[in-house]
């Protein structure tokens, strides 16, 4: 039988992370791998990095959680864009 509470709260946490009005992020995946819980995906700065990393921490007390999300700036374009 496969450990559904875990699938659940794996869903729980992506669907957390995107209906968090103050985060809103889609593309974060969480997972666990030997007992730690993985965080994966790219967000645009640093500090919404270590956001996302202290929400699932706060929601998982006493759980490791290692963030491999990664920090992709966006800029907005300098030059404007020549569609032929």
């Amino acid at each position: 039988m496969a450990d559904t509470s875990r699938e659940y709260d794996e869903a729980a946490l992506q669907r957390l992370l995107t209906e968090d009005a103050a985060l809103g992020e889609q593309g974060i995946e969480v997972t666990r791998r030997e007992g730690v819980v993985v965080l994966t995906g790219c967000v645009e700065s640093e500090a919404r990095r270590d956001q996302v990393a202290r929400r699932v921490a706060d929601c998982l007390p006493g759980h490791e959680v290692r963030n491999d999300i990664v920090v992709v700036p966006v800029a907005a374009p300098t030059d404007p864009e020549a569609i032929p």
